[in-house]
């Protein structure tokens, strides 16, 4: 068994009922304990499947060595830094890869971070558990001031200590507090570190900040950071609308219709006549093996292609992949898989691709009414 991965595991594979202080009996996802799927209930797998997998990996040597390094490059920092700078000249919307599903989105006038783990570990331990294959592809010490830091679910791979604080503490000495926007149940976690500006979202709440709406959806997942707390917290994605930019992203999930259920929410949001479907989508492609087990929270590439056309995405980014072995397939695998499932579901390569870890890719703005 690779100890480090094993003890995560049996960590987050814990749970123990408790009271959901947000239970609202009108809302089918909420339950009495915590939360649930809209369409698969629970995807709690059994100690005996967990230790079935770690077996069948430890007999197979899985994952294997990646056939080729997870490609990187050197951070544009000026232009990153410069993005939003007082009294600059507007720049068109732009995306940085920091690895894993940290992606810096500047769009709208604002620096958004997606679930920050910048650290050398996945884990709630800082001396194991799965560690980065590279450095991030900005250091938490060289990012920008970040506006709006967007948290899909708890997990120690989504959301990590040290990286909160850091980007908390930078913009609170700055005059420019970033605002936490969380799943329900997640405020008092951040209280407890002193972050007091966090707001808590339920699926389909809005916020927004400087005229950029930001909701929080509904996808196919789970949360714990422990023993006790096993879907206490809820889990979501988010989808941005900012004058010269609509994006969506993610977090971790499996295949549901919550994707459909997305684009039909914001129907009137994505017409042609608006300026047609979300610009970007961030899409989870890793972490997918083995299926018997993985299967019901993290789609596998074809998946991941699938839910780009039913969010009616122009253009999709893959995420979620390269940064920390913690499933069976190599470092590079999801990129071969999606150019596989690209073919076989029609794209082309520009419409759902990857990045490497530090690249900045500027989109086209948004035609404006």
């Amino acid at each position: 068994m690779r100890f480090p991965i094993a003890i995560l595991l049996l960590t987050l594979l814990g749970s123990c009922a408790a009271i959901n202080p947000n239970h609202d009996p009108a809302k089918p996802h909420h339950t009495a304990e915590g939360f649930k799927n809209n369409y698969s209930g629970s995807v709690n797998k059994k100690f005996s499947e967990l230790v079935q997998w770690q077996i069948e990996r430890r007999q197979q040597n899985l994952p294997r060595p990646p056939d080729n390094p997870v490609p990187v490059q050197v951070a544009d920092l000026t232009a990153i830094r410069d993005y939003n700078t007082p009294g600059a000249t507007a720049r068109p919307p732009a995306i940085t890869w920091i690895g894993h599903a940290t992606m810096l989105v500047q769009a709208g006038g604002l620096n958004v971070l997606t679930d920050p783990a910048l650290s050398e570990r996945a884990s709630p331990f800082r001396f194991l558990g799965p560690k980065r294959a590279q450095p991030p592809g900005i250091a938490l010490a060289d990012l920008p001031l970040i506006d709006v830091v967007l948290i899909s679910h708890n997990h120690y791979d989504h959301l990590d200590e040290a990286s909160v604080l850091n980007i908390a503490e930078r913009s609170k000495a700055a005059g420019n507090p970033t605002l936490f926007l969380v799943p329900l149940g997640m405020k008092s976690w951040f209280t407890d570190l002193g972050i007091a500006n966090t707001i808590e979202m339920d699926w389909w709440d809005k916020q927004v900040i400087r005229g950029v709406e930001f909701n929080f959806t509904p996808v196919q997942h789970w949360s714990a950071r422990s023993f006790w707390d096993r879907s206490q917290t809820l889990w979501g994605g988010y989808a941005v609308f900012a004058p010269d930019f609509h994006w969506y992203f993610s977090g971790d999930t499996g295949y549901s219709k919550d994707f459909a259920d997305t684009k039909a929410r914001f129907a009137d949001r994505l017409t042609a006549g608006t300026g047609g479907g979300f610009d970007l989508a961030l899409i989870a492609v890793g972490g997918y093996e083995p299926r018997w087990f993985l299967s019901g929270q993290h789609v596998n590439p074809a998946e991941a292609v699938q839910i780009h056309k039913d969010l009616g995405a122009r253009r999709s980014v893959g995420v979620h992949w390269g940064t920390f072995e913690l499933t069976d397939e190599s470092l590079d695998q999801a990129p071969k898989d999606l150019a596989a499932a690209r073919t076989a579901q029609g794209l082309r390569d520009a419409e759902f691709s990857v990045m490497a870890i530090g690249e900045t890719r500027v989109m086209p703005a948004r035609p404006q009414p």
